[in-house]
C-alpha cells in the first residue's frame, strides 16, 4: 500500500497539465487532473484555436475583393454571417476538448471537473465535493486570466477576451483598449469582417517589445484596413446609453461603441489556490517563482506554463509539462531551452519572429548588421492595394551569426516556424547567402538579401 493516493495530480487541464498528466501516465504513475472549467484550458477553448478560426474568416473579405482582379466573377456581393461563424468554432473546440479528454482516459488519467486547491506540500481538495486527495507531486498549470484594466467607472460593462468570441450580436462599433498582440489580433479580425474598430492604448505605438520595423509596417496595415489608432489616450469611464456604450477618453473626447474589449494583458491564474498555506513563492502579479525544473519553493509542488509567467506560449507549456513528467516519472534529465522560440502575431498581414530584435542585439553586439527589405508582394501587382511585405535580418557582425529574422507578410508565422531551426542550429549569413531561392516566393527574399542597410558599432 502506497503513502499517496496518487503519484502527480494537477490542477488545470490546459496544454501544460494535459501533456504532463499523459506523458507521466505513460511512465505507469498514477495521475489525477482537475479543471474547473473545460478541458482544453485557454489555447483550444478561448485562445489560440478559436482566434486562428477567426482569423482565417476575416481573410475571405481580402479574397473576395482580390478575386475580380484575376478573372472571378462574383454573383453578387458575399454577406457575413456572425452566428455562424461562432456555431462552427463551437463545434470545433468542442471536438478537440473531447479529444483532449479522450486521449487522458486512453492512459487511465482520472479526470475530475471541479476546482481543485491545494492544502499542503502533499495534499489537495477538490472544492465541489469536499474530498481530499493526498500526492507525491502536485502541478500547477492554471494558465493566466484577462486583467481587465484600467479600473475605471462602469469597467464592468466591458468584456475580456474570454467572452469575445462568444457575442450574441456583431458588434459594428467596437472599442479596443490595449495595444499587445491579442489587441492587434482582434482589432485586424474584427474590422476584415466588418466593424468599425478604434484602437485606445498608452503606448505611442503598438506591439511594445517587437522589433519597430514590423510594428511600424503592422500600424500602417491596420490604418489601410480602417483601425482608428489613438496612441496616448485611455477610457476614463464607461457608461450604457440608449445609443450603446459611452466611452469617455483621457484627451476629453468620447466615443459611443457596441462594445469594448478590454485587451492589456493577462495575469497568472493563481487566486485562491492555496498557494500561501504551504509557502509557494509567488510575486506580485502571482506568478509562481520556479526554477529551471519546474519546481517551486516547495519541492512536491511544481508549475508550468503561464502560471510561471516566463514565455507564455502555449508550446512552452506544452514542453516543460512533457520534460517535467519525463524528470518525475521517466528518468529524463532536460530541461527546456528558451532560446529562438519562434512566435507569431495572427493579424492581416502576419508577423511572424524568431531570435533577437534589432534593439535587443544593438544591447549584446560590438558590432551589429542589419539587413532588412519591403517590397511589394506578387499578389498585389493585379489585386492591387498598398500591401507590403517587411523582412529583417540581424546578424552579429564579428560571427556572421545570425540572431534574429522578423518577417511581416502572407505565411510570416509559417516560414519563421522553419527558419527557427536554422537559428537554433546556428545558421550564419552566409549560409542564408549560400541557399538557393525558391523562385515566385516572398521567402526567397531570405536568401538574397545581401545588401546591409545598417551596421552598428560600440
Amino acid at each position: 500500500m502506497t503513502a499517496f493516493d496518487v503519484d502527480l495530480f494537477v490542477i488545470g487541464a490546459g496544454s501544460g497539465g494535459v501533456r504532463a498528466a499523459r506523458i507521466a501516465a505513460g511512465h505507469g504513475a498514477r495521475v489525477m487532473i482537475a479543471e474547473e472549467f473545460r478541458i482544453g484550458g485557454t489555447c483550444v477553448i478561448r485562445g489560440c484555436v478559436p482566434k486562428k478560426l477567426y482569423v482565417y474568416a476575416s481573410r475571405f473579405a481580402d479574397d473576395f475583393a482580390a478575386a475580380e482582379s484575376f478573372g472571378w466573377r462574383l454573383p453578387g456581393k458575399p454577406e457575413f454571417d456572425w452566428r455562424k461563424l461562432v456555431a462552427a468554432k463551437e463545434a470545433e473546440i468542442s471536438r478537440l476538448s473531447g479529444l483532449y479528454q479522450a486521449n487522458l482516459a486512453k492512459v487511465n488519467v482520472e479526470i475530475v471537473q471541479q476546482r481543485a486547491e491545494i492544502e499542503g506540500p502533499n495534499a489537495v481538495r477538490l472544492v465541489a465535493s469536499g474530498r481530499r486527495v493526498t500526492a507525491r507531486h502536485i502541478l500547477v498549470a492554471t494558465g493566466g486570466a484577462p486583467r481587465m484594466h484600467p479600473v475605471i467607472p462602469g469597467i464592468e460593462h466591458a468584456i475580456s477576451s474570454n467572452e469575445v468570441f462568444d457575442l450574441p450580436e456583431f458588434p459594428r462599433r467596437l472599442v479596443i483598449v490595449g495595444s499587445g498582440y491579442i489587441a492587434v489580433e482582434f482589432a485586424s479580425i474584427f474590422a476584415r469582417l466588418g466593424a468599425e474598430v478604434t484602437l485606445l492604448f498608452r503606448a505611442d505605438r503598438i506591439l511594445r517589445g517587437f522589433d519597430d520595423f514590423m510594428r511600424e509596417g503592422l500600424s500602417e496595415a491596420l490604418t489601410a484596413t480602417g483601425v482608428r489608432q489613438m496612441p496616448g489616450v485611455l477610457p476614463t469611464a464607461l457608461e450604457k446609453t440608449a445609443a450603446g456604450l459611452c466611452v469617455k477618453l483621457s484627451n476629453g473626447q468620447s466615443l459611443v461603441a457596441d462594445q469594448i474589449l478590454v485587451a492589456t494583458g493577462r495575469a497568472p491564474h493563481t487566486q485562491g489556490l492555496g498557494l500561501e498555506k504551504t509557502g509557494v513563492a509567488t510575486d506580485r502579479d502571482g506568478a509562481i517563482a520556479v526554477d529551471a525544473e519546474n519546481r517551486t519553493t516547495i519541492p512536491s509542488i511544481h508549475a508550468v506554463g503561464d502560471v510561471t509567467n516566463r514565455v507564455n506560449l502555449t508550446p512552452v507549456a506544452i514542453r516543460e509539462g512533457h520534460l517535467l513528467a519525463e524528470r518525475l516519472f521517466g528518468g529524463g534529465t532536460q530541461t527546456v531551452d528558451y532560446d529562438c522560440i519562434p512566435s507569431a502575431v495572427f493579424t492581416t498581414p502576419e508577423i511572424g519572429v524568431v531570435g533577437l530584435t534589432e534593439a535587443e542585439a544593438r544591447e549584446r553586439c560590438a558590432t551589429l548588421d542589419i539587413y532588412q527589405t519591403s517590397f511589394r508582394p506578387m499578389r498585389a501587382t493585379i489585386a492591387g492595394g498598398a500591401d507590403r511585405v517587411r523582412m529583417k535580418i540581424v546578424v552579429d557582425g564579428d560571427s556572421d551569426r545570425v540572431l534574429g529574422v522578423h518577417i511581416l507578410g502572407d505565411a510570416a508565422a509559417e516560414m519563421v516556424q522553419v527558419l527557427a531551426i536554422s537559428l537554433r542550429l546556428g545558421a550564419k549569413k552566409a549560409d542564408f547567402d549560400a541557399t538557393m531561392a525558391l523562385h515566385p516566393s516572398a521567402s526567397e527574399e531570405l536568401v538574397t538579401l545581401r545588401t546591409r542597410t545598417a551596421r552598428y558599432t560600440r
